[in-house]
C-alpha cells in the first residue's frame, strides 16, 4: 500500500474515564435510542467540488482528483468514506482502551479499497459489474504501554465489531434517493 508519511501521535489527551462510563451506562439503560445525524451537501459549481455542512462546523470539502475531472483540492467521495471508516474504528480503539485501562501511545490506521471507476458515475461503461468498493483493507498499528500483542489484537477486533461506520459499510442499509 502506498501512503503519505504517517504522523505518529506521541501523546493522547486524556479521555475522562468516568465520562466514558456515564456515556456507556446511558447506552445500556436505553439500548433502543436512535439519533439522526445530518449532512447537507451543496455543489459549489467548481467542477466536482462539494461543500458538506454538518452541525455548525465549517464546510467539509469533497472534490475529485484531476484524473476524474476535479481540481484535487480535497479527498474524493470514496476517500472521504475511507477517512470516516478509519476515524470511526480509531475512536473505538481509543474508547475501548480507556475502558480497559490500556494506555495508548499511538494509533495509526492504513485503509485502502478497490473500486472499478469505468462506469464514470453512469456515463461510461455500463456493462454489468460491481459498483462501489469491492474490497476494503484496514491495517491497524496500535502501540500501548503494558498491553500484550494478543490484548491489542482483541482490542482492535472488538472495536471493529462495534464500529458504526464499519457496520454501515459491511451490512446492507436501506438508502432512499429522491428529488424533492
Amino acid at each position: 500500500m502506498s501512503t503519505a508519511t504517517l504522523k505518529t501521535v506521541a501523546t493522547f489527551e486524556t479521555i475522562d474515564k468516568e465520562a466514558l462510563r456515564t456515556l456507556s451506562d446511558k447506552g445500556k439503560a436505553d439500548p433502543s435510542a436512535v439519533r439522526t445525524v445530518r449532512c447537507k451537501t451543496v455543489a459549489e459549481g467548481k467542477r466536482f467540488r462539494h461543500l458538506n455542512y454538518i452541525r455548525n462546523l465549517s464546510a467539509h470539502i469533497v472534490d475529485e482528483p484531476p484524473g476524474l475531472l476535479g481540481d484535487d483540492t480535497a479527498p474524493n467521495p470514496t476517500e472521504a468514506l475511507l477517512a470516516a471508516l478509519g476515524s470511526c474504528v480509531s475512536v473505538g480503539i481509543q474508547a475501548n482502551a480507556v475502558a480497559r485501562g490500556i494506555a495508548i501511545r499511538s494509533i495509526e490506521l492504513e485503509l485502502e479499497g478497490d473500486i472499478n471507476i469505468t462506469s464514470v458515475w453512469g456515463t461510461g461503461d455500463l456493462s454489468p459489474k460491481p459498483l462501489g468498493l469491492t474490497a476494503v483493507r484496514i491495517r491497524a498499528h496500535v502501540e500501548a504501554d503494558g498491553a500484550t500483542p494478543a490484548e491489542l489484537d482483541e482490542l482492535v477486533a472488538h472495536s471493529a465489531t462495534w464500529s458504526p461506520v464499519l457496520n454501515t459499510v459491511k451490512n446492507p442499509v436501506p438508502v432512499t434517493v429522491a428529488r424533492s
